[in-house]
């Protein structure tokens, strides 16, 4: 098992630069369990100043989702990665075993 870092929507300015405002991503993972699939998914949105002068600013057109995915983990933290990817990983086994039940006594 991986988390999949994926960036799901990028909000930009509108000026000739097209900077990054907010980036929305998702971080999941998934194991196979005979037929059943067990997944696990966190997302969030981070926010960012775009400054088209600043040192190692990526232009729109060069942008790709690595690049992003680098940007939110940098933003994030290490600490707060590993806390989304240990999430990820607690809906799958959760997913596997789960704690609580549905349904009526009778």
């Amino acid at each position: 098992m991986a988390v999949t870092w994926t960036i799901t929507n990028l909000e930009y300015t509108n000026d000739s630069d097209k900077g990054v405002v907010h980036a929305a991503w998702s971080a999941t993972d998934s194991e196979v369990v005979g037929e059943v699939t067990h997944t696990g998914t966190v997302s969030g949105m981070e926010s960012y100043t775009p400054d088209a002068s600043a040192e190692g600013y990526v232009a729109w057109d060069s942008l790709d989702e690595a690049t992003v995915a680098g940007w939110i983990k940098t933003t994030l933290g290490s600490d707060e990665v590993t806390r989304v990817e240990a999430k990820v990983a607690a809906q799958i086994a959760e997913s596997k075993a789960p704690s609580t039940s549905w349904g009526v006594a009778w």
